[in-house]
């Protein structure tokens, strides 16, 4: 077939089921906020276990890992991934957390686990997964706060 017939205006492709329509239509605003809402209550659940752990847990656990001046890490990961996350859930202060929680998954996954390799379920945890949200968030803090928050509703956004 050719392109005209496969797509439509504005270069969409055609629906396979076009009843649907209505229905994607209605919804089509809500993918962003899903992915952003998601990925910030998934890293606050990280720093909730660094909550938890402590200052000096987490402190302790970054000196082991080589990450110096430890207590900086570990303040700046426990205040990224709680305070952080739930700006990004609500949708404000949106790109510079998602851009500076982005640099903090770029060293871990460069730094602490690029030489366990690809795999996360290798011993050490590979890359895999902190590259992964290292993107969402790096994709995040490009795309900004989006539909349905804070910056939304003030108007505002940097």
């Amino acid at each position: 077939m050719g392109n005209d017939v496969m797509v439509r205006e504005g270069n969409e492709p055609k629906l396979v089921f076009p009843a649907l329509a209505g229905f994607y239509a209605s919804v089509s605003d809500l993918w962003y906020p899903m992915i952003r809402v998601a990925s910030g209550a998934i890293l606050f659940m990280h720093g909730w276990a660094k909550l938890n752990a402590g200052p000096v847990g987490v402190t302790a656990y970054m000196a082991k890992s080589g990450y110096e001046p430890a207590a900086a890490f570990a303040y700046s990961a426990m205040f990224l991934e709680t305070v952080g996350a739930v700006c990004i859930m609500v949708g404000f202060l949106t790109r510079p957390f998602a851009a500076a929680i982005a640099i903090e998954l770029a060293i871990l996954t460069f730094i602490h686990h690029w030489g366990n390799g690809f795999s996360w379920i290798r011993p050490g945890g590979g890359f895999e997964y902190p590259l992964l949200w290292g993107i969402v968030m790096f994709a995040i803090a490009l795309r900004g706060a989006g539909p349905y928050s804070i910056a939304r509703l003030t108007g505002r956004e940097i």
